[in-house]
Parts: structure tokens; sequence; C-alpha cells
């Protein structure tokens, strides 16, 4: 029998886009694609859902599924401790978004209950703000406490938007969105979300306006009121220190962790005490990606993404163009087991 041995390496991705009623036309030209006039809302980098899987574009692994490939080494893709506590399944999504009108109101459910409805998993996600045309907000939490009986009245008269905390956002800002934290995306934002890898949302209210098929597009409010959570904070958007030639740390949750780093100069990321893949996500700035261990390189364009292998997680970003800004998210098991120590050892092979 014969056994083909394949590298791994940073993993790049066709473009994966997603044609909504809200959508603009931005995305296609950030990406350096050529532009159309169709309504494109997301792009999904990063993809392991069903239906709408990310497929590999470069190198030895090209015309393969994101699925398909983890199948073959999960330990040395997505970390020992990632693929133990999640089956051998990429617990992320990463997209960006383009809002030209408002999103729907809506919320997310929980792990326990995406799982006894829907065998999936939760939703909590992050927000990070690419762009935004002047005055432009965006709707995340509850303004002031209200009961359930309100929350349904409310949904039922179109008013639900008036106990909504509004904020009015700038290039850089974040935004955490817990699973059950009512939310909503408005006109004007360009923004990357990082988020649990799931496409369950409970849709609320959507301004009576008719989906791409000229129909009414469906709500769940009954589910969403199961799903909420009527909880008041005081500061809904995360504050951070932004720092050229560091990575911050602009999010850290149960489900992600998310780095931002802004450099002018050839900036060294060593990540494999995480024992964690790593989602790149290219902000603005294109940049070269070298992986210490075996040499390989690859060319991350503003407005794409690449999956790096747990395994190789020790690189080197070498910005092209002056400067370049990444979002990094993976999972932090460096406090969980001592798997990233036996990580660092893996082959960078398989068969």
């Amino acid at each position: 029998m014969t056994t083909t041995r394949t590298a791994i390496y940073p993993l790049l991705f066709r473009p994966n886009l997603h044609t909504v009623v809200w959508g603009g036309q931005r995305l296609r030209p950030y990406k350096g694609l050529t532009p159309d006039l169709q309504p494109i809302g997301e792009s999904w980098e990063v993809s392991a859902v069903s239906g709408s899987e990310s497929i590999v574009s470069n190198g030895p692994l090209a015309g393969r599924t994101l699925t398909d490939v983890i199948a073959q080494a999960p330990e040395a893709i997505l970390g020992r401790a990632v693929s133990q506590r999640y089956g051998g399944q990429m617990p992320l999504l990463a997209k960006f978004i383009d809002a030209r009108r408002d999103l729907s109101i809506q919320v997310h459910p929980n792990d326990e209950m995406a799982r006894r409805l829907h065998g999936k998993m939760g939703k909590s996600e992050m927000w990070y703000v690419i762009s935004a045309d002047p005055g432009s907000t965006l709707y995340a939490g509850f303004s002031r406490h209200i009961t359930p009986e309100e929350y349904a009245q409310r949904v039922a008269d179109g008013t639900i938007t008036e106990v909504l905390a509004r904020h009015e956002v700038k290039t850089g800002d974040v935004f955490y969105l817990p699973a059950g934290r009512i939310h909503a995306i408005g006109s004007g934002i360009l923004l990357a979300e990082v988020q649990q890898s799931s496409d369950v949302t409970y849709r609320i209210y959507d301004y009576g306006r008719p989906g791409i098929d000229g129909k009414p597009r469906e709500l769940h409010t009954a589910l969403a009121a199961q799903a909420l959570d009527y909880s008041v904070e005081q500061e809904y958007r995360t504050v951070y220190s932004d720092t050229q030639n560091r990575a911050t740390q602009v999010v850290d949750t149960p489900y992600f962790d998310v780095r931002l780093t802004e450099t002018n100069k050839p900036f060294h990321r060593d990540l494999m005490k995480y024992d964690s893949f790593v989602i790149t996500m290219c902000i603005g700035g294109d940049c070269h990606l070298r992986v210490r261990s075996t040499g390989e390189q690859v060319l991350l364009r503003e407005g794409n993404s690449t999956l790096i292998p747990a395994a190789i997680a020790d690189y080197d970003v070498v910005p092209l163009m002056g400067s370049t800004r990444l979002l990094d998210a993976f999972i932090d098991n460096k406090d969980r087991s001592l798997a990233g120590v036996i990580t660092r050892f893996m082959h960078l092979t398989w068969q």
C-alpha cells in the first residue's frame, strides 16, 4: 500500500460569499474580487458549518473542505486539547460582514438550548468594527430592565428598539455578544465577526421588510423569548488599549480568545502554548506569514483570512505595505492541560 505524506501549512480558502437583503457592495473589493451589484452581506472566512464549508485554495490540499482536512489530522490542525474538547470538530466560525441596511434584531441560544433544540453549538460572538460611516450605530443589550411580558408587547407593536442600548461606532470598536444578548448591526458598518461554529439565529424583529425572494423573513419570537438574557450592563463596548507592534488581547471568553496586532515591522507570533489552531483575519495591509519550523510562507492579503494549524503556530508576520493589521482568534488551552507541550513536538506531516 502506498501512503502519501502531506505537509501541514497555513490554509487559505476560496471566497465564500452570502447574498442577503441587507448586504452591500464592499466585501468583494475589500477581498480583492471584482465588484458587482449583488447585496453581499457576509464572507464566511473560515467555516466548517455544514452547507457553507470553507474550501482550501492553496497548496496540496486545494479543493478539499476544511472538515475533510481536519478529519485527516484533527490534533495537528486543531490542537490536541481542542480536538478532545470538541470531538475533532472546528469550534469557531469567522466572518466579514457588510451592512448596507440594518440587520434584524436578533438573539442566539446558549450551548444547552442549542443542543437540546437543534443538536448544535450555541452562539456567542464578538465584533470588531473595521469601518463605519459617520453616525453609524448598532444595538447591543437592553438599555433598561424589562420583563418578558413587556418584551412580548414591544415585539408585537414594533417598539422593541426603544428599550435597546444603541451605540454609535467607529473603527476599532469591539463588542462581545454572549449567547442571550439581544443585538443588531446597523447600516453603514463593515466588521469582522468571530463566533462559535453555529448558524442558529432567532430573528425577533425585521422592520416588516421582505427577503431576497420578496417574502417576509421568518421571525422566531417565541424561541428568542426563551434565549434572551434580560440583564442590563453599564458598558457593552469592550475597552482595550491598542498598541502598535504588540498583540493586544481584545476578547477573552470561555469560547475564544481574540488578539489584535498592528505592526510596521516583522513580528514574531509564537502561540504554541495555547495548543490551538489560529484563525488570522487580515483587517488591513497585505503581509507574509512565515512558519518558523518549516519555512512555509503564505501571502495574506487585506480582506482575507488563513487557518494556521496548531502544530505550526509559531510564525513571523512580515508587513508588505508599510504596516498590517491582523485579528487572531484561537482557543486558550494553556491552563487546561499540558497538551500544548505535546503539540509542540508533533510531527508536521500525516499519512
